[in-house]
């Protein structure tokens, strides 16, 4: 092992871990390190395979300069203006319990 640690120093440490953590949430996360360090993979396997592309084009082709469009603003739908009259009626609810409380 390394700079002797030994085993029962491992068992140990797992031991304060789970103490710490708790055995519910460690399956948990030991899943969620997994997902990401599946997507840190790919994503620099992307990186990789970028950097091998640019490499292989030649210099004399320049890439067009690329903007974002900016975000489309969505017209309003019947169930946006349906959310919008319901918040309102909840809001004049809210405002004739108070003055009924104050009332009292």
């Amino acid at each position: 092992m390394l700079n002797g640690l030994q085993p029962w120093h491992l068992i140990i440490l797992v031991l304060v871990v789970v103490l710490l953590f708790g055995a519910k949430r460690l399956p948990d996360a030991a899943r969620s390190i997994g997902k990401s360090m599946k997507i840190f993979k790919a994503e620099t396997k992307d990186l990789h395979g970028e950097k091998d592309a640019a490499a292989a084009s030649s210099d004399d082709v320049v890439a067009p300069d690329t903007k974002q469009i900016p975000p489309v603003a969505k017209p309003a739908t019947p169930a946006d203006d349906q959310v919008a009259a319901l918040q309102k009626q909840l809001d004049e609810l809210k405002k004739q319990q108070a003055e009924q409380k104050n009332a009292s």
